[in-house]
């Protein structure tokens, strides 16, 4: 999903449930097309893209609507995160000084009767912040107080270390990425397509700062299913994790195998990353490809462009440059 100006998006890929551009069921849309929310003259500020339906928040009374194989709305939200598994909103307190309510819905629930859960948290903290900072948390999964964020498996909310200054938090599908307020990357969870960038192919149980990027201040992260990717304050990108559908951009076993493949033999390189090769090309040479990148590899754009934003699906990446230009990679038989 992109948002071109104020209230107007744009969506592409399967839309087989209508849960792209609410445009009925059995498409796919093979290029930005301007979306279409359930309601007509939505003002929408927040779309969250799940595989089977988009959940919809829109500016001033803060409506939630929902396309797609799950249908439904509610009022008085201020975010929504959705997950094939959980749809996650923030809604206003019921009095005064309450802060917000997070909930959690099952998709198909129509957002009616009651929550699976529900929980009051704090309003964002600033006072232990330096004088004049202005960073905020970003949205959910992150919760506004930025010393928690929301799971979509039990527990579902989870706390931070009281030190780590969470500015944005990011979940793939067996990890998690966390930038803090200083441009540092943290990250944990499952590993073993080096979705970490620690270099090894471990778990992590807790928040790790990669090491790899010190000195680096990054302004953007972004988690696919199994790769992560980073922007620096400056606009390069650094990727890493799995490369299967070419998610990485780097070199990936189908390019290798339109030589007609025969063999495959595998081993790593210097920076630990999965180098594998196959043979039987045009003129019989090896030709490598990388399965798994560990650590974070710089990746140039095209004409040197230098990126502002970045978000990952599960098998696929998307940057947005400076001067607005889009760039995709990765799986795309969904589109």
């Amino acid at each position: 999903m992109a948002e071109e100006r104020r209230g107007a998006w744009f969506g592409f890929g399967f839309c087989g449930f209508g849960q792209a551009l609410g445009s009925g069921r059995g498409r796919q849309v093979h290029s930005p097309e301007p979306l279409r929310a359930p309601g007509a003259g939505l003002d929408v500020c927040r779309v969250s893209a799940s595989w089977s339906y988009t959940a919809f928040v829109t500016r001033g009374g803060g409506r939630v609507e929902l396309s797609g194989f799950a249908v439904g709305a509610a009022g008085g939200c201020r975010d929504a995160w959705a997950s094939e598994e959980l749809l996650v909103v923030l809604r206003a307190g019921p009095g005064p000084g309450a802060g917000t309510e997070l909930q959690a819905w099952a998709p198909g629930s129509a957002l009616r009767g009651e929550p699976l859960w529900a929980q009051t948290v704090p309003e964002a903290e600033r006072e232990d912040g330096p004088v004049g900072d202005e960073t905020q948390a970003g949205p959910l999964p992150l919760l506004p107080c930025a010393r928690a964020y929301v799971s979509p498996r039990p527990p579902f909310y989870r706390p931070l270390a009281p030190t780590l200054r969470a500015r944005r938090l990011e979940l793939g599908a067996e990890h998690a990425l966390l930038l803090d307020a200083a441009g540092q990357v943290f990250s944990w969870g499952g590993g073993r397509h080096g979705q970490l960038g620690h270099g090894t192919l471990e778990a992590e149980p807790e928040p790790r700062l990669l090491q790899a990027l010190q000195g680096l201040t990054m302004t953007e992260v972004a988690a696919g299913g199994w790769h992560s990717l980073c922007v620096s304050e400056a606009g390069d990108i650094y990727i890493w994790g799995w490369n299967e559908s070419g998610q990485l951009a780097l070199p990936t076993k189908s390019l290798a195998e339109d030589g007609k493949t025969t063999a495959e033999a595998s081993g790593l390189n210097e920076d630990g990353s999965e180098v594998k090769t196959v043979a039987g090309g045009e003129d019989g040479a090896p030709a490598p490809f990388i399965a798994v990148q560990p650590f974070p590899a710089l990746l140039d754009l095209p004409l040197g462009s230098d990126a502002v934003k970045a978000s990952c699906g599960s098998r696929h990446t998307a940057v947005v440059t400076r001067t607005g230009e889009l760039y995709t990679w990765g799986w795309g038989n969904r589109t």
